[in-house]
């Protein structure tokens, strides 16, 4: 299975974004529970679900900094006159 790629997560919604970063920790959640009970059959998935909890947080904190970004230049704009 290969790793999933950011594109997709930067297609999502800002509501399916945050819902898919609370799903992929779940994910985690279980996977670690899994392992504690020694009931973990694919050791890989935490790896790409790291992977993708990585893409997902990293895709949310790039929309807060150009929200703020555009939110300071629309400011600057509007003090300059």
């Amino acid at each position: 299975m290969a790793l999933p790629k950011i594109a997709d997560a930067r297609n999502l919604s800002d509501e399916e974004l945050a819902e898919e970063i609370v799903a992929t920790k779940r994910k985690l959640f279980d996977l670690r529970f899994q392992q504690a009970t020694r009931r973990l059959d694919k050791p890989h998935e935490f790896k790409h679900s790291k992977h993708r909890l990585g893409q997902l947080l990293t895709v949310e904190r790039e929309r807060i900094l150009a929200k703020a970004q555009a939110e300071a230049t629309s400011s600057a704009s509007t003090e300059a006159q």
